[in-house]
């Protein structure tokens, strides 16, 4: 793991030079995803098939899974993965339920009612991973909180493979009630929601995270839709002092590792004796895991020790990278809470390890990263509405107001707004 020591202001002058290198195949990127999305665009399900089979080596004659391989699907996984599919959904209904808003209205002065509606969504298309691993959690944590909104038909997209979709996949998709599923993955799903096809309606809105290619798909059709954010390499930052467990710590740090060779694990500590302990028990972890390969060149390439003098430091260093995932152990962690001003999920305490975020507490996992963390929030029932504001205004009222509009709009230049409430009183 890459070692930084020093003040504050160094270590965040080193992680901003990290921040600013230009990687050189991002143009590249760029120019592959703009040609799929055109391609896409013009020629509907043909490109479809044309991608899937050039980019997942899967020939497909249906898009669309059907009701029956769905129920055939779920039929076959484990009671004990069903079981634990349910429980997490009870989860996460129950805290997504918290953020539902009100439409409301106000009647402050005479013959004046302003007020706000709070709109669902029509349809969503919802893409979920494949290619390494299968992610049942993420049909999960994108379609439960468009259901509580009221979205009428939410879409899901998943990567077709040779042996077809994952049965867990299909399980996790009837549990949490999607509407149609499609079996395309990449950019061109994202182009086909975006776009419309054939066979996949187009939709208002793409939430779900993917690799580069498909976050560089959503960047392009915002606009035309909207998205929820543009997600990178999954990242966790741990703050620790020398009370805290480095067995857990060095755990927590790979449960990250382990999605991506680009993924960042960073530990932020005062105590350079744990570091040390830590890093060791890193590379002793490491040995056994299955998915030692890719979390190797993770921990190797992408991972982090920083150590500074104080807590204070800690929380100033850690609030500069805006961490996907947070985790605070330090003694007392509830009443570090007030020093956190950038992250996307926190997880307080020695045995709120970020696994249960991902999986079981009810807190959604489709989180901002790469420091995003500064501007964008986790995904949650306000990404499936929108708000409409309503205004009335009896005759009486618009004449206290008259005058004061007609100033401003003169005073912008334009007379045509001025005169829409003058001829009122003439």
């Amino acid at each position: 793991m890459k070692r930084l020591k020093g003040e504050a202001s160094e270590i965040l002058t080193a992680l901003q030079r990290e921040h600013t290198q230009v990687q050189n195949d991002t143009l590249d990127v760029e120019v592959q995803v703009e040609t799929i999305i055109k391609e896409v665009a013009q020629y509907g399900d043909q490109a479809l098939r044309r991608y899937s089979s050039q980019f997942d080596h899967v020939e497909l004659t249906e898009l669309e899974v059907s009701k029956d391989t769905i129920e055939q699907g779920y039929i076959r996984v484990e009671k004990e993965v069903i079981d634990s599919l349910k429980k997490a959904k009870e989860n996460i209904i129950s805290y997504h339920e918290k953020q539902k808003q009100s439409n409301f209205m106000d009647s402050e002065k005479s013959g004046v009612i302003r007020g706000q509606l709070v709109l669902p969504l029509e349809r969503v298309g919802v893409y979920v991973p494949g290619g390494t691993a299968a992610y049942p959690s993420s049909v999960l944590m994108n379609v439960l909180p468009a259901k509580i909104a009221g979205v009428k038909e939410i879409i899901m997209v998943t990567p077709p493979t040779s042996s077809g979709i994952p049965d867990v996949i299909l399980a996790a998709a009837k549990i949490a009630g999607v509407d149609r599923v499609f079996q395309v993955g990449g950019a061109q799903a994202v182009a086909a929601l975006a776009y419309g096809t054939e066979s996949i309606s187009k939709v208002d809105k793409i939430v779900g995270p993917g690799n580069i290619y498909v976050a560089t798909a959503k960047k392009q059709v915002f606009g035309l839709v909207g998205i929820d954010m543009i997600a990178g390499p999954s990242e966790i930052g741990i703050l620790a002092d020398e009370t805290a467990n480095p067995v857990y710590i060095a755990a927590d740090l790979l449960s990250q590792a382990e999605h991506d060779v680009l993924a960042r694990a960073i530990l932020v500590t005062t105590s350079e004796r744990l570091a040390d302990q830590v890093e060791k028990e890193v590379y002793k972890q490491l040995q056994t895991l299955p998915r030692r390969k890719i979390a190797e060149q993770s921990i190797e390439n992408k991972g982090q020790i920083i150590i500074v003098p104080t807590i204070e430091a800690m929380f100033t260093v850690m609030n500069e990278i805006a961490p996907e995932h947070l985790e605070v152990q330090l003694p007392d962690p509830m009443s570090y809470l007030h020093e956190i001003k950038n992250a996307g999920s926190i997880f307080l305490g020695a045995y709120a390890c970020e696994p249960v975020g991902d999986y079981f507490s009810g807190t959604n996992h489709v989180l901002p990263t790469s420091g995003t963390a500064k501007f964008y929030s986790p995904l949650g029932v306000y990404d499936f509405v929108k708000y409409s504001q309503v205004t009335y205004y009896t005759k009486e009222a618009l004449a206290d107001a008259k005058d004061a509009v007609a100033i401003l709009a003169r005073k912008e230049g334009l007379e045509a707004h001025a005169r829409a409430v003058d001829y009122r009183f003439e």
